[in-house]
């Protein structure tokens, strides 16, 4: 049975871990999953809807952002990314910045149509588009979008994607901005599910409830926060172990605030 592993709470730093023929800078409070193939999953909450992953020597960055408000990340800790994927063309979610400082002439480059338009590059994915990266990871790309009267137009059916990660296994759903959507009861099995909770752009935490009602990871990390209380999710949801993130912080930085 695939199961967490371990969560370090720590302040934020790096190590650096070795995997296959690459070193990896990943922070110190990142999370580590073990995998059916019995390799190790690190996972960092870098901020906000900033994510990644590191998989037998590659690393998977999902909407790198380096600033918002006061809070900045420096990306290049982490290296080039093997490949970055964006869920849509928000501010928050899309920064050329943060994708020049990770990436290389060899970084695979993915978004919807609306963030590769502005960016000029890079490859357009599509709701039900997927396909596979080196080392046994895979991808498949899921509808993301808004359901509530008043709300579509923050993000709008066909739009935004979602995204479903394969890594050998072990299945992890990145949801971009959504609330819960139908499509979420076909997904099949997830180990590890990430929803957004940030009132009024995606979902509500009684939203979040229903949305992991619907999938049934076996682990549920919010983010996208902000200052929503999530207090009552771990005690809302049986059976789904949630995490409340602890974010990365890398140089230069200047936000402070952590929650566990």
């Amino acid at each position: 049975m695939n199961k967490f592993k371990s969560f370090i709470i720590a302040l934020a730093g790096l190590f650096v871990c070795s995997c296959g023929n690459k070193q990896i800078a990943f922070p110190e409070n990142c999370l580590t999953f073990d995998t059916p193939s019995g390799k190790a999953l690190k996972v960092a909450c870098v901020f906000h809807g900033s994510l990644a992953f590191g998989y037998d020597g590659k690393v998977i960055q999902v909407d790198p952002v380096t600033q918002m408000g006061e809070m900045k990340i420096d990306y290049s800790a982490f290296g080039k990314a093997d490949a970055i994927f964006i869920t849509h063309s928000h501010p928050d979610h899309l920064c050329p910045p943060a994708i020049d400082t990770l990436s290389s002439e060899k970084t695979l480059l993915y978004g919807n149509a609306e963030s590769v338009a502005a960016l000029g590059r890079g490859c357009v994915l599509a709701n039900g588009d997927s396909g596979e990266l080196a080392g046994g990871i895979s991808y498949l790309v899921v509808p993301a979008y808004n359901t509530t009267a008043g709300r579509e137009v923050f993000h709008p059916k066909g739009n935004g994607n979602g995204y479903i990660y394969d890594f050998d296994g072990f299945r992890v759903y990145v949801a971009g901005d959504t609330e819960p959507i139908g499509e979420m009861s076909e997904f099949g099995n997830i180990d590890l599910a990430f929803l957004p909770v940030n009132q009024p752009y995606t979902m509500t935490v009684s939203q979040c409830v229903e949305a992991a009602e619907l999938i049934r990871p076996k682990t549920l990390i919010p983010y996208h926060y902000s200052d929503t209380d999530l207090s009552c999710l771990s005690e809302s949801l049986k059976g789904i172990e949630v995490i409340i993130p602890q974010f990365t912080c890398f140089p230069p930085c200047s936000e402070t605030s952590r929650r566990r």
